[in-house]
């Protein structure tokens, strides 16, 4: 510390070591606010936002509607409503988080339950084996998205555009626009509607389908947050240049990624066979649209990098929570589309909120 200067009166040299020390006791003693904290708290835990949510959705109905809506057999029949949401929103979660998108996803889980259904009952191949087949046409479609993104450097939206209109149109031509009958899938090949089956948990009844997508969003979570392949999913969203030059395969990782995303859409169109009981080619219409809106209102960050598999999972149950809790009370179905509008609106505000927090 510097000497008085020479000449200054003593006094006047301790009030300014007084002040300093106050500005300096006030620099340290200065804290985060409590909305700061809040903020931080939402960036390391990408999937609370959706479970507040969602909590808040289930208390307002719970007290509107009371036992009409808090019943086992209502909260059961939701999950089976989202069943099919959630896991094609599974293959959705893990593409957004490589900052890319699937459109084709939908398409491709209607085409894989039309495979399982031709190859069993056009081309009498044992059920088991055409189940296997669908599996593959799943994989063989996120397989051709995954090289054209990944190797050829074409847009994520374009690719899976055309592959959705490539697939639709494959799908229509190649069933020739004709539904095999749940009674004849019944009789001839039950294992198709494995996913319908029910079971009873006290009053709740449960459907398999329900069970393959809480199991299919469980196993997820612990890839994603608990081995090398999930930390280079986010690194690669979150940074391609940075995640290569650190030694992670870019082209390799996208390219396991949009394969996986296309064997969950074969899981989903084997569960879409059992929710709705026949194999229809124009069945599943609005699930790109749906998976998008749970993974955006779940909080997963549609700029990569960023995101939680529950919180799509919370996502779709919002969606389901709404369309029930607004049927039960009466109000036109335009206002579920509403409201969830604005909901896709506010979590994408919320998110750009968020990432400010890890600036």
């Amino acid at each position: 510390m510097s000497e008085p200067v020479a000449g200054a009166p003593h006094h006047d040299y301790e009030k300014v070591l007084k002040d300093s020390s106050k500005d300096v006791a006030s620099f340290d003693t200065d804290k985060p606010s409590a909305l700061h904290k809040f903020r931080h708290f939402l960036h390391s835990n990408p999937s609370a936002v959706s479970l507040i949510v969602l909590v808040v959705s289930l208390t307002v109905f719970g007290l509107t509607l009371g036992g009409k809506f808090f019943s086992a057999f209502s909260l059961t029949l939701i999950l089976q409503q989202v069943a099919i949401t959630g896991i094609v929103g599974a293959a959705q979660s893990l593409v957004i988080m490589t900052a890319g998108i699937d459109l084709s996803v939908g398409a491709i889980m209607v085409l894989s339950s039309v495979v399982m259904g031709q190859f069993t009952f056009r081309y009498g191949l044992p059920p088991e084996l055409a189940i296997l087949c669908g599996f593959a046409t799943g994989a063989l479609c996120g397989f051709i998205n995954g090289v054209l993104i990944a190797r050829v450097k074409l847009p994520p939206f374009i690719v899976t555009l055309g592959m959705w209109q490539i697939v639709l149109a494959s799908n229509f031509l190649y069933s020739a626009n004709e539904t095999i009958r749940a009674q004849e899938i019944e009789a001839t090949a039950p294992i198709l509607q494995f996913f319908g089956e029910t079971f009873r948990l006290g009053g709740a009844v449960f459907t398999y389908g329900v069970i393959a997508m809480i199991v299919l969003v469980g196993v997820l979570w612990y890839v994603l947050n608990h081995t090398a392949w999930g930390r280079h999913l986010y690194a690669v969203g979150d940074d391609p240049e940075a995640a290569d030059l650190s030694g992670v395969n870019v082209q390799r990782m996208l390219i396991s990624v949009y394969m996986l995303s296309g064997i969950i859409c074969a899981l989903a169109g084997w569960a879409l066979i059992g929710r709705i009981g026949s194999v229809s080619p124009t069945a599943g219409q609005f699930a790109n649209i749906e998976s998008i809106t749970a993974v955006v209102i779940g909080g997963i960050s549609l700029f990569g990098g960023r995101g939680s598999i529950l919180g799509m999972m919370f996502g779709a149950l919002i969606v389901g929570v709404f369309s029930l809790g607004l049927r039960l009370l009466g109000t036109d179905v335009q206002w579920t589309y509403l409201l969830i509008g604005v909901l896709i609106i506010v979590a994408v505000a919320a998110d750009q909120w968020i990432r400010k927090a890890a600036r």
